[in-house]
């Protein structure tokens, strides 16, 4: 479904993502582990066409996307959950949602049918369906962030960080519905400094150094890989 070829990303002159390759078949669950300041969020943006790369091509099922810009992307499937939630604090939780399905305007009752399934998927969000997204707490908004991405009714989603800055039980209750959304029938590609949480949830895994992929495969073997568990799990 998604298939990277030696991308390279430069911001500000600086080589954020180098050379990077990897391949996600329709279907899977795939961790991207590395700490802050890796490149994880670049590369995400470069997938999604927020960001362009300076070498190399992404391709989403067999098309190569690198040139689109982001709104095409998420046209052909492909939605982004960034980084930081990045809500519109001043507007509701329906509005917030109603903006993820932009792309789909021509077809309300595929989105109404969408914003329903969310609604399933999240119940506190129906509840809070008239209030200001800013008033929600953190692991709210988290999952208004994650049903604005799942609005535009992706085949794959990209899931940046979406435990920082949140609780231990709040994390777990994340990771479940992440788990589900892919048991559902959606590709997940899941970028996280927990690598504990995202290596229990995933089946394979790539992790990235200084912009650069220099591990992968199955999750469970990458839990017990004495590198991960010296960067990434403390041990």
């Amino acid at each position: 479904m998604l298939r990277l070829k030696d991308v390279t990303t430069v911001i500000g002159g600086f080589e954020a993502v180098r050379g990077v390759s990897l391949e996600i078949k329709k279907g899977e669950f795939v961790a991207l582990l590395g700490s802050n300041g890796a490149g994880k969020s670049t590369l995400f943006r470069t997938i999604a066409g927020v960001l362009k790369p300076s070498r190399g091509s992404v391709e989403f099922r067999s098309e190569i996307i690198s040139r689109l810009p982001a709104h095409s992307v998420v046209g052909m499937g492909l939605s982004l959950c960034p980084e930081g939630r990045q809500l519109f604090p001043q507007l509701s939780v329906c509005k917030n949602l109603m903006l993820g399905a932009y792309t789909r305007r021509k077809d309300p009752k595929g989105v109404e049918r969408t914003l329903n399934q969310v609604y399933d998927l999240f119940p506190i969000l129906k509840e809070r369906t008239n209030q200001m997204a800013g008033t929600l707490s953190g692991g709210e908004q988290q999952m208004l962030a994650i049903g604005r991405a799942l609005m535009s009714q992706p085949d794959m989603l990209l899931l940046d960080e979406p435990s920082m800055g949140l609780a231990p039980l709040v994390v777990r209750k994340i990771a479940e519905i992440i788990k589900t959304i892919n048991e559902m029938g959606t590709t997940v590609f899941l970028s996280e400094q927990n690598a504990h949480m995202a290596l229990m949830i995933t089946q394979r895994g790539y992790v990235l150094e200084n912009g650069r992929l220099v591990l992968e495969g199955p999750s469970r073997e990458l839990l017990n890989n004495s590198l991960v568990k010296k960067a990434y799990l403390g041990a």
